[in-house]
């Protein structure tokens, strides 16, 4: 876990521990039904890697297929380790605090807690998931497929369950294929997250009276508590973030739909309801959405599609790999929005 104070910030043990005690139970199978349906999401896993490569024109290494089915728990754990990754600047400048030593412990506890809840909230929505950050960017990360909450998707939306799983796999798969047949992307997208972090203010007083300026002056606007707390420059960085993650999210949906029925036969029935799906939220959901201000960056992601698929309409697919070959030729969020103005400025 690395420095002895930067892991006192927060106890990730107790963040596991509290989130697993916290994500609700999966869906009820015999243990012969469970092992049936590990084996045909990994099935599934398998076969999604030709049609992506076919689709993207992106090759990466077999030898970075790397895809597991896990339970809740073990998807909890592992974004637990991906928050100790990507929180590592932010919790070394707060061990240089040098707070008392029952303030570290309760603050590190309570903290835990937490994130532990939150982590178990979201463990039931989550499908699939890339490890994108690492100890070691160059290395490799697992793609994980949730199996339980694969299942409950399949069965609440009635669609035929192999397809499904295929379907779901195809658009991890894609993930996948961005991170491992672009070099430079995983080490772009950590250090992006680690220098958002390290412009965190830690002076309690100075963010509070910023908060309040804000509060003043925005009186009239939507923005979240997320959104009040950032420093500019942390703003400048989220909007990069924020257009990666809708080109990336974008990519992989405009993928998973363009394999098409020869390889998902009940492809289009599937993207209807689970659109459908997707844009019911509960109360909570919304509730949650509107105090940290994330429904203008959830609305950005439905973008990165159409991004995608503008972008391949006007110079095809070659075209549209050009934003690949270096964080530069990234689009910005206005040219998510914009399109056009992204293949004159890449593409001349």
């Amino acid at each position: 876990m690395g420095d002895a104070r930067v892991s006192d910030v927060i106890d990730w043990n107790l963040a596991v521990s509290a989130g697993v005690r916290l994500a609700p139970a999966g869906p009820q199978v015999t243990p012969d039904e469970a092992a049936h349906i590990v084996a045909d999401i990994r099935w599934a896993a398998h076969r999604a890697i030709e049609p992506v490569r076919e689709v993207t024109g992106l090759t990466a290494s077999e030898d970075t297929h790397h895809a597991v089915v896990v339970a809740r728990p073990e998807w909890l754990r592992a974004n637990v380790e991906q928050m100790r990754i990507a929180m590592a600047p932010l919790a070394r400048l707060l061990a240089e605090k040098e707070p008392s030593a029952l303030v570290r412990e309760i603050g590190s506890r309570t903290t835990a807690v937490q994130m532990g809840a939150v982590l178990a909230l979201l463990s039931p929505k989550v499908l699939g998931q890339y490890e994108a950050l690492g100890d070691d960017p160059c290395l490799p990360g697992r793609l994980m497929l949730v199996a339980p909450n694969i299942v409950t998707a399949e069965r609440n939306l009635d669609v035929p369950p192999g397809d499904f799983r295929l379907w779901v796999c195809l658009h991890e798969e894609t993930h996948r294929v961005q991170f491992s047949a672009v070099p430079w992307l995983s080490t772009y997208f950590t250090e992006q997250v680690h220098e958002y972090l390290s412009a965190t203010d830690t002076d309690t007083w100075a963010t509070l009276r910023r908060l309040a300026g804000e509060v003043r002056n925005r009186r009239e606007s939507k923005l979240g508590i997320v959104d009040l707390l950032q420093t500019p420059q942390q703003r400048a960085i989220l909007d990069r973030l924020t257009a990666l993650m809708s080109l990336l999210e974008g990519h992989a949906d405009v993928v998973m739909d363009e394999v098409g029925p020869q390889v998902v036969p009940s492809v289009a029935t599937i993207r209807t309801r689970f659109d459908n799906r997707r844009t019911q939220h509960g109360f909570v959901d919304g509730l949650i959405g509107r105090v940290l201000g994330l429904e203008a960056k959830l609305r950005q992601y439905t973008e990165g599609a159409g991004f995608v698929r503008a972008v391949i309409d006007q110079a095809g697919m070659a075209g549209f790999n050009e934003v690949w070959t270096a964080p530069a030729a990234l689009p910005t969020s206005a040219e998510i929005a914009d399109p056009r103005a992204w293949v004159r400025r890449v593409l001349g």
